[in-house]
């Protein structure tokens, strides 16, 4: 949720939170703890940010240490952007943290299933596989072991300034008729309806899968099955032609802030604090640092708008995962944590801290997800697409695309010929 990839606001953060499928990862140091049997230390990696909010895998580990005075969690904090080799090295390795962050499905170093297939995991107990989000199973379980366990749910669509909404005199547009005349109503006034990092391709990928979600998975929410068969294409795939074909007319349209192709994820934190824009691409989470850095605004998230005649429909799931070496030396202590994680309790630490979805999920009303409650609680969702891809290049195929038609130099035909070369790269 790359992504998921996942600079949240306060810069680093907003880029970890939009990157689409994994958003947040990081591993540090060998394997922590004394010896395996009767120890209860262990090592926790994590994502490091300039996030004004605590970590969240940090407040798990703070408040188990808090429930259990005689564990000693030692912290092996590295940047997002060095994650990926740095964690596949120690496992092989076999010097990691005992406990790690992992991103579900497939397509990054650090997917769970990528890492299991190799190996690297130790299988979780039941407690895990109870909290996988419905319609999620596969990437998290292979050959009947499940190798990670999730962490909340996360929603990915949009997240409105409705502070700025108000002042511009605009409500967020519920039909894609409204938001094309949302955007040239604000456009006129020297705003944009939409703060958009043109530059970075994560960012412009995340903003593709979001609005594919209701053109392209509410009509077939098995598409990538079908694609995997090879019994259809992007290219050969209207849903997928829509879905670029509306970023330009969004961008012919003003959607997006003056600029929009040199922009980096900074333009989202000062666009969205700062009013000139009134939303942006960014999965749920990123609420929570946007109201740490604005305590004075508010701010709700948001669903795509559905194509003329087509049906409200989003992604959400679990975007952030945990996991254990398999080489650890300390696996009794390492899966005492990773089954408290799992329940009501671990849940909901986490996903306070992280701005996520409650584990609930069944009343929404008057917290920042009431606008996508609906479609939560008719489940009419669809896990991050990209998280089942085979590979990460037909993700950066997508987010370098929509760079493309933004500036003009690539067409939507091919943008979707690149995602089909990439799929069998």
């Amino acid at each position: 949720m790359t992504q998921h990839r996942r600079s949240r606001v306060a810069r680093a953060g907003l880029v970890a939170f939009a990157t689409a499928g994994a958003l947040v990862l990081a591993g540090c140091s060998g394997s922590g703890g004394t010896s395996s049997s009767g120890s209860q230390s262990f090592s926790l990696s994590y994502a490091v940010t300039n996030s004004a909010v605590t970590a969240p895998y940090k407040a798990l580990a703070e408040e188990y240490m808090k429930e259990n005075p005689d564990v000693k969690i030692t912290y092996n904090e590295v940047p997002n952007d060095t994650y990926g080799q740095t964690l596949t090295t120690q496992l092989n390795a076999g010097n990691s943290s005992d406990v790690f962050q992992a991103a579900p499905g497939v397509g990054q170093t650090y997917s769970i299933l990528t890492l299991a297939k190799a190996g690297l995991l130790m299988p979780l107990s039941d407690s895990a596989t109870k909290v996988i989000p419905e319609g999620s199973d596969s990437q998290f379980i292979v050959d009947g072991k499940t190798y990670g366990s999730a962490l909340g749910m996360t929603f990915v669509g949009a997240v409105s300034n409705e502070t700025a909404s108000k002042a511009a005199g605009v409500d967020y547009p519920k039909t894609w008729a409204d938001l094309i005349s949302t955007c040239k109503e604000l456009k006129g006034k020297g705003k944009s309806l939409y703060a958009l990092a043109g530059a970075a391709p994560p960012n412009t990928g995340l903003m593709a899968l979001s609005i594919s979600a209701t053109r392209v998975y509410a009509e077939n929410p098995k598409w990538n099955e079908d694609r995997a068969a090879d019994k259809t294409t992007f290219a050969g795939t209207a849903g997928w032609k829509d879905t670029l074909n509306d970023i330009v007319d969004m961008n012919k349209a003003g959607c997006f802030q003056p600029g929009v192709e040199g922009g980096g994820f900074d333009a989202i934190t000062q666009g969205i604090i700062q009013g000139t824009s009134v939303a942006a691409f960014i999965p749920s989470g990123a609420a929570a640092d946007l109201k740490q850095n604005a305590k004075d605004q508010d701010f709700l998230i948001q669903p795509v708008p559905p194509a003329s005649g087509g049906k409200a429909y989003g992604i959400a799931g679990a975007d952030y995962a945990i996991s254990i070496a398999k080489n650890t030396k300390n696996a009794d202590a390492a899966k005492k944590f990773v089954d408290w994680t799992a329940t009501e309790k671990g849940q909901s630490t986490f996903a306070k801290a992280g701005g996520g979805m409650p584990p609930t999920s069944s009343d929404f009303a008057g917290t920042v997800f009431e606008p996508v409650s609906q479609i939560v609680k008719d489940k009419s969702y669809i896990p991050l697409p990209n998280s089942s891809w085979p590979n990460s290049n037909v993700y950066d195929a997508l987010g370098s695309g929509v760079q493309g038609l933004l500036t003009g130099q690539k067409t939507v035909d091919d943008v979707l010929k690149s995602m089909d070369s990439a799929w069998g790269q």
